[in-house]
């Protein structure tokens, strides 16, 4: 399933907000910076999904604050 995630990287709290049907913000403590956004994006989404880690994958906007996500 891919779906349009929003990463809001350097935030207060950590939290995942289910915007539509495909559409996912997330609110990250970490830094954009050498990809540490990215691994803690994986690893929050593998937990409030219930999922490994491994089958998730940045489809798209590795760099970017709007990603395409596939799991």
């Amino acid at each position: 399933m891919k779906y349009t995630v929003t990463v809001k990287p350097g935030s207060s709290q950590e939290k995942i907000i289910l915007n539509g049907k495909h559409e996912i913000t997330v609110y990250l403590r970490a830094k954009a910076h050498d990809g540490e956004a990215n691994t803690a994006l994986i690893k929050l989404l593998a937990k409030h999904f219930d999922i490994p880690k491994t089958s998730i994958h940045i489809i798209h906007g590795q760099k970017s604050r709007i990603k395409i996500i596939d799991f």
